[in-house]
C-alpha cells in the first residue's frame, strides 16, 4: 500500500493535481488525511481501469500514456512525489506488537513537505501515551526520513489516541473515556496484591500515561495507608452528582476509605452497590488505565466488578506456597469464565539475597505452575525487601521513592507487559470478526487463536439464539431457515467486549454473536481466494500500473461469491436431510 502513491501513472496524477480537469488541486490534497489520498488514488485507478477497456483487449499504461485527463503541475507533481518518498521511508518502521508499519497502523498524522527548502513535518499518534517503543519510533523516524536526499530538517511531534473503551456501548458515563481497565487480583489475602496495584499503577504513570486506582476492597480498603493524598476525603459534584476522585501525584485516586467512613460492616449485597456507585459514578475523566485492586475471593462483588464494567485484562498475583496456588486458581478460572484475559503472573515474596546467594523461604514453583497450567503468557518475580513494605505502609509507593532500584525496574517491567498486551488484545477483539465483501463471508479470528476462518452470513444470521429466534420456555425454532435470504449481507460488526460482536443485519435486527458460538457453526471450506486488490496489481517499475479489465476483476469477485453461496446451499440441504431424517 506504501509503495501506491509513488506508483500511480500520470492520468491517476492528473486527476490528483492536474488542472481544469482534475478533481483535486494541489493544495486540497496536501490537507487530505493520508488514508483519504490513498482512497482518492484508488478510485482513480477504478476509473482508469474501465475506461482502458476497449473491445476485450486488456490495455497496460504508464506515465507516458496518452490519456484525457491534464497534465499535472510540476510542483505539485514533485511535491506528490516527495509525500510518497517520506511515507515510504517511515513505511520500514515496523510496530512490533502489531507486526505492521506505523503508516498501515494509522500513526502517521499531519504530514508536511516542503521539499523545496527540504523541510518534512509530521505527528506520530500512538495508541497510548506509556507506549514502551515511543522514543524508539521518533528517533527511527528522524533518521530514516533524514537519509532521503533530498531532506534537510524533519520535524517529529509525539502524541497518543484520545482514551476511549474499546466498546462504548452500555459503558457507564463515568468510564466513557477509559481505554483499558485492569484488575490486580489473587483470590487470597495476604499476597502483596494491593502493593502491586499501587505500584504498578504508577509505574503506568511514570511510563507517560494518564491512570488511576480504584480500590474494590470495602472490607479492609488499603489505598488509604500506601498513599499520601492532600485532600483525604472524597467530593461529590453538586451539579452532576458524580464522585470527584482524590489525587496523588498525578494519579487519581478512588477508596471507600476515602469516603469517611473507613472499613464497612455491611452485607454482601449492600457491598456490591456500594462498589458499583462508586465504580461507575465517579468521573474518572480521560484515562489510559485504570488498575482496579480486587478484594480475595471469587463472590458478589468480584462477579459485580467483571459483569458491570468492561474489563480489558488481568494480572494475578500469588506467593510461593502451594495453599496460594489453590486459591488463585480459582480465580483464574473465573476470568476465564467471564471472558477477561488473564496477562501476567507476579509471584510477590518469591527470595531474598544474603551472602552472594539467593534463598526461598516459602518455596518455589507456584508462580511457574499457575502460568503452566492456565497458558499465561509473562511471570515476574518479587523479592522480599523491607523497603518495599515500609514504603506502603508510610503513604510513598517503592516505584515513587526509588523509581531506579531494582524493585522499581521489575515493576517497569510489568507496566511495559501490561501496556503491549492491552495493545494487542484490543488490536485482535477489534479485528475478531470482520465481513469480506468481496467473497461475501465472514472471517473470523478468535482473541488468542492463530486459526482464520469463514462463516457464510446466513448460516451465521440462522444461528442466532436470542428471544427473538428460539422460544425460551420451549426451545422450538421460531426462525426457519426459509426466512434467510442466501445472499443476506450484515450492515456492521462491532465487537462487544472479549467475548462477542454485535452483528447489525438489514431488517434492523441486532445478533449477539459470541466468539464460542461461532467456533461451532458450520464453516465454509475450499472457498476460492478473491483476485488480488488494485494494491497488488501496480506494477513493480515506477509509474506504471498494470490494468486490468474492471469487468474480469468483478467476475471473479461474483464467482467467489457464488461458490459460496452454492456451499452454504448445500450446508443447508445437507442439514435439512438430516432433520427430515430424524
Amino acid at each position: 500500500m506504501m509503495e501506491l502513491l509513488g506508483k500511480c501513472g500520470s492520468s491517476t496524477q492528473s486527476y490528483l493535481f492536474g488542472g481544469s480537469s482534475s478533481k483535486l488541486d494541489g493544495d486540497h490534497f496536501r490537507k487530505l488525511p493520508i488514508k483519504d489520498k490513498l482512497k482518492s488514488c484508488f478510485s482513480q485507478l477504478q476509473v482508469n481501469q474501465r475506461s482502458c477497456f476497449r473491445k476485450g483487449s486488456l490495455v497496460t499504461f504508464s506515465a507516458s500514456s496518452n490519456t484525457s485527463y491534464a497534465s499535472p503541475p510540476s510542483s505539485a507533481k514533485t511535491e506528490y512525489r516527495a509525500e510518497s518518498d517520506v511515507l515510504g521511508a517511515l513505511a520500514t518502521i515496523i510496530d512490533p506488537d502489531f507486526g505492521m508499519d506505523i503508516v498501515s497502523c494509522g500513526f502517521v498524522k499531519d504530514l508536511e513537505v516542503l521539499e523545496s527548502v527540504g523541510k518534512v513535518s509530521f505527528r506520530l499518534e500512538l495508541t497510548t501515551p506509556a507506549c514502551p517503543v515511543k522514543d524508539v519510533f521518533e528517533q527511527q523516524a528522524r533518521e530514516r526520513v533524514k537519509a532521503l536526499p533530498w531532506v534537510e530538517e524533519v520535524f517529529v511531534t509525539m502524541s497518543a489516541q484520545p482514551a476511549k473503551p474499546l466498546v462504548a456501548d452500555n459503558v457507564p458515563k463515568g468510564l466513557e473515556k477509559v481505554s483499558n481497565i485492569i484488575a490486580v487480583s489473587s483470590c487470597k489475602g495476604g499476597v502483596g496484591k494491593s502493593t502491586v496495584a499501587v505500584n504498578l499503577a504508577y509505574s503506568l504513570a511514570g511510563m507517560g500515561a494518564r491512570v488511576g486506582i480504584f480500590d474494590a476492597d470495602v472490607y479492609g480498603p488499603s489505598l488509604p495507608t500506601m498513599v499520601s493524598p492532600e485532600l483525604r476525603v472524597l467530593q461529590m459534584d453538586a451539579e452532576t452528582k458524580t464522585i470527584i476522585p482524590t489525587e496523588y501525584l498525578g494519579v487519581k485516586l478512588v477508596s471507600f476509605g476515602f469516603a469517611g467512613q473507613g472499613s464497612a460492616i455491611m452485607r454482601g449485597p449492600m457491598v456490591s452497590g456500594v462498589i458499583n456507585q462508586l465504580m461507575t459514578t465517579t468521573e474518572w475523566g480521560e484515562l489510559d488505565y485504570l488498575v482496579v485492586d480486587m478484594p480475595p475471593g471469587t463472590g458478589d462483588i468480584q462477579l459485580t466488578l467483571c459483569q458491570v464494567v468492561p474489563l480489558t485484562a488481568a494480572v494475578i498475583v500469588t506467593t510461593p506456597q502451594k495453599l496460594a496456588f489453590i486459591d488463585v486458581a480459582k480465580g483464574v478460572r473465573m476470568f476465564s469464565k467471564l471472558k477477561v484475559p488473564c496477562i501476567a503472573v507476579v509471584e510477590n515474596m518469591c527470595h531474598f539475597e544474603a551472602d552472594g546467594k539467593y534463598y526461598y523461604p516459602f518455596g518455589r514453583g507456584s508462580g511457574q505452575e499457575v502460568v503452566s497450567k492456565f497458558g499465561i503468557p509473562y511471570l515476574f518475580e518479587l523479592p522480599i525487601r523491607p523497603t518495599l513494605s515500609a514504603s506502603g505502609d508510610g503513604g510513598e509507593p517503592e516505584v515513587v521513592r526509588d523509581p531506579v532500584g531494582d524493585v522499581a525496574k521489575i515493576f517497569s517491567n510489568i507496566g511495559v507487559c501490561v501496556v503491549q498486551q492491552c495493545a494487542k488484545l484490543r488490536q485482535q477483539v477489534a479485528t475478531a470478526v470482520t465481513y469480506d465483501k468481496s467473497i461475501r463471508a465472514f472471517r473470523v479470528k478468535i482473541p488468542g487463536s492463530s486459526e482464520e476462518f469463514l462463516l457464510h452470513p446466513a448460516t451465521v444470521r440462522r444461528n442466532d439464539r436470542s428471544a427473538q429466534s428460539i422460544d425460551e420456555w420451549t426451545g422450538e425454532q421460531r426462525l426457519r431457515s426459509s426466512d434467510i435470504p442466501e445472499n443476506i449481507e450484515p450492515e456492521s460488526v462491532r465487537p462487544m467486549g472479549n467475548y462477542a460482536v454485535s452483528i447489525t443485519w438489514p431488517d434492523g435486527f441486532n445478533q449477539v454473536a459470541p466468539f464460542d458460538q461461532l467456533q461451532t457453526i458450520e464453516r465454509l471450506v475450499d472457498v476460492p481466494e478473491p483476485q488480488s486488490s488494485l494494491e497488488s496489481q501496480i506494477h513493480p517499475e515506477e509509474g506504471q500500473i498494470q490494468d486490468v479489465h474492471d469487468n474480469i476483476s468483478q467476475a471473479t469477485t461474483v464467482s467467489n461469491a457464488d461458490a459460496i453461496l452454492q456451499h452454504a446451499k448445500a450446508l443447508k440441504d445437507r442439514n435439512a436431510r438430516k432433520n427430515d431424517a430424524l
